[in-house]
């Protein structure tokens, strides 16, 4: 039998080689992720420590090319930016690839209808003056398919909720001097609380560029003033740029309904502006 201090020191031999392994393990797929931002495929990329400067990188240069998983997730591509905590807005830079904004936009299309909100006091869909765009949501059929269930999954990555507490995809285009007027995405029904629970999260996708006007608008938000259809607010919000996203928040930490979370769609002055939002609920959305 080996003597008592050989065998101690042959398992600290092992776990200090096992400790190396795993560092050097963790280096390399923090270097890989590091990488994978220096070399993805956009025309342009800012060097390190060079704010200023920019160089210009072939296109579909990326180091997750040959992981499917990593592609539905667009690693390497999305860059998220905390606009405020009270109440929780996150901007996803690239969040949507291009090809992803113009099928929705396609797909949505020849199926628009006049939208409409809900009524607190019986839960139906009805239409209202506050709410002036043009909508549609995509079938169950539909979720199924390969492009949406990819940007379901994405969905459900970044804002930490399953994918069956999400609703459908919902499709919005806001024409010149349309609005949605500052309202609250959570649930002040019986009805629609029922069927899943209070609505906790949105994700809110931009589709299209090239659009004055037409920001999303959270007057609770930020200490300054902001743009919003042409005039100055009080408050925080953001430009309708192609393939970003803002993900919100409708509940605080403390699990009740976030009144900070009032938020709008400001008037289009000229262009189109389309969207695409998911609402995540508290459990199974049936």
């Amino acid at each position: 039998m080996a003597p008592p201090s050989r065998i101690i020191f042959s398992l600290l031999t092992f776990v200090t080689v096992g400790m190396i392994i795993g560092a050097l393990s963790q280096l390399a797929f923090i270097r890989k992720l590091e990488d994978s931002y220096d070399t993805e495929s956009m025309p342009f990329r800012r060097l390190r420590g060079l704010e200023s400067s920019y160089i210009q990188l072939p296109r579909g240069l990326n180091i997750w090319n040959n992981d499917n998983e990593s592609k539905i997730l667009r690693l390497g591509y999305i860059k998220p930016e905390v606009l405020s905590w009270s109440p929780r807005i996150i901007l996803l830079h690239n969040f949507l690839s291009m090809e992803e904004c113009d099928y929705l936009r396609t797909t949505a299309l020849p199926r628009l209808k006049n939208s409409t909100v809900v009524d607190k006091n019986t839960g139906k869909s009805i239409q209202s003056d506050v709410r002036t765009s043009n909508g549609m949501f995509l079938s169950r059929k539909e979720r199924k398919y390969p492009r949406v269930q990819a940007i379901e999954k994405r969905i459900s990555v970044y804002a930490q909720i399953p994918i069956e507490n999400g609703e459908l995809i919902h499709v919005l285009r806001y024409q010149k001097n349309q609005f949605y007027k500052p309202h609250f995405d959570y649930f002040s029904d019986i009805f629609n609380l029922k069927r899943g629970g209070q609505r906790i999260a949105t994700m809110l996708m931009y589709l299209t560029d090239n659009v004055e006007g037409g920001e999303t608008y959270f007057p609770m938000a930020g200490s300054g003033d902001c743009s919003c259809g042409g005039k100055i607010v009080q408050g925080l919000s953001v430009k309708p740029t192609k393939g970003n996203a803002v993900l919100f928040w409708s509940m605080g930490l403390d699990g009740q309904s976030d009144p900070n979370s009032v938020h709008g769609s400001c008037e289009v002055l000229s262009g189109e502006k389309w969207s695409a939002t998911k609402w995540m609920r508290q459990a199974l959305h049936t």
